[in-house]
């Protein structure tokens, strides 16, 4: 029998089976889409996933181009006083294969724009070791978010954990077709990124190897889990956040202790270099509400949405703006969970225990972007139409930011930043939200 001819399939929600049922190819679709603007500005074609394929919401090019501080860093920041790539330094060149190392480097630009200056940047005798650290997490993270190429979880869960154990020492190791665009490129040339990891030191190929493991046993265990409806409750959310972001945190912590540019007891900062992970991981998942539930793998936890959907799925906030509202803000500055602004404590405390200007650099940029990013999506009903961005100039200038301090030996900077957001997020606080009072708390 055919289903789609017998019922409805726009109509009833997607069912991701048990392992032991994994295999069918239904055509039901995710409810409550029917109505949203599937107009796109960004290109499909260039990221897996539903990334990409909904709108991105960015303010008008009027209201951008109205901030001159701005404008002036973003003109700054790309053509007068741009952060500077140490990968051309006599001690790079001297250790690594050139055109393997191009090819990294060039790959490290297309899979993630974000990531690559700040790690460009970094001294020569740390910059390598976490240029492979990122691409082996991002091949790995490829093969987790393929939703379409395994033939079932038994399949997807055994490659995962084959690409941890083989990827590293395995010349013939290669994984054909999945991902999509860059991420593909680079999960089937991934040779080029091994010759590099061997020419590491033995100290930091043993934490990438390790971390590397640790999290491909944490996105195993997920893969068999119907996320379909987010995770069943905050103590699940917290642990896939610790999987795919706290363990990116510590094995960070690791290499800048093994590269001698930071303290060896930093090393040992396991909570704070898990907090810092998590602050990312969180902030991108509030932000990507609607991305992550069309995708069919959403995160936000059920004990908290279900709370505010009046016993329909998650993906009535897509129509139910006002209730949606009410849930993200407690995800941003919820009483029941240690999350997003609340970890910013933590966050601030690590930043405070750096000691090479580069590395704060690599540290501070991507955190003062999350704390903008959840001011951006604090009570804003644009996260439940598409991806919700902060604005380039203002990346800009929180970048600048970041720089201007360092120069000063201040890290009381981005104290500022962080409190420059937490103010603007308690003077839109509604007394009417059920978080309202918590939402005062963490801001102050």
């Amino acid at each position: 029998m055919e289903t789609e001819k017998y019922v409805n399939t726009k109509t009833i929600t997607r069912f991701d089976p048990t392992i032991e049922h994994a295999g069918g190819a239904g055509n039901a679709e995710r409810v409550y889409l029917e109505n949203l603007d599937t107009t796109l500005n960004g290109d499909a074609s260039k990221k897996q996933g539903a990334y990409g394929k909904i709108k991105i919401i960015k303010e008008s090019k009027i209201s951008q181009i109205s901030r001159l501080d701005e404008i002036w860093s973003a003109v700054n920041l790309m053509y007068v006083n741009p952060l500077t790539s140490n990968l051309e330094s006599e001690f790079i060149e001297d250790k690594f294969d050139e055109q393997d190392l191009k090819w990294c480097d060039d790959m490290l630009g297309k899979v993630s724009r974000s990531f690559a200056a700040v790690i460009r940047q970094l001294p020569d005798v740390l910059l390598v070791d976490v240029m492979v650290f990122y691409l082996v997490l991002r091949a790995l993270d490829t093969v987790e978010d393929d939703m379409t190429y395994f033939e079932n979880n038994e399949v997807k869960i055994e490659k995962i954990l084959e690409f941890c154990e083989k990827s590293f020492t395995d010349e013939h190791f290669q994984i054909l077709g999945c991902g999509e665009a860059d991420e593909r490129v680079l999960l089937e040339n991934f040779d080029k990124v091994r010759n590099i990891f061997t020419k590491l030191n033995p100290k930091s190929k043993r934490v990438i190897r390790d971390i590397t493991e640790r999290m491909g046993k944490g996105m195993a265990e997920f893969v068999g889990k119907d996320l379909g409806e987010g995770t069943r409750d905050v103590k699940e959310y917290d642990r896939y956040c610790h999987f795919v972001a706290g363990l990116v945190g510590e094995g960070l912590s690791r290499l800048f202790s093994t590269s001698g540019l930071e303290a060896p007891t930093l090393s040992s900062q396991i909570h704070l270099s898990d907090q810092m992970g998590l602050f990312l991981q969180k902030t991108n998942i509030i932000r990507d509400y609607l991305e992550d539930y069309v995708d069919g793998r959403a995160f936000w936890p059920q004990t908290i949405w279900k709370k505010y959907a009046d016993g329909n799925g998650l993906g009535a906030f897509i129509e139910d703006k006002e209730s949606g509202v009410k849930c993200l803000n407690e995800l941003v500055t919820g009483e029941k969970l240690r999350d997003a602004l609340e970890l910013a404590p933590d966050c601030l405390a690590y930043l405070g225990e750096l000691r090479c200007e580069e590395v704060f650099r690599f540290c501070a940029i991507p955190q003062v972007m999350a704390v903008a990013t959840l001011e951006k999506v604090y009570g804003n009903m644009e996260v439940f139409e598409g991806v919700v961005k902060i604005r380039k100039g203002l990346s800009a200038l929180l970048a600048e930011s970041c720089k201007l301090i360092l120069n000063t030996k201040d890290h009381s900077g981005v104290h500022s930043i962080f409190g420059k957001m937490a103010r603007s997020i308690m003077s839109r606080a509604d007394k009417n939200d059920p978080s309202y009072e918590r939402t005062l708390h963490a801001c102050r």
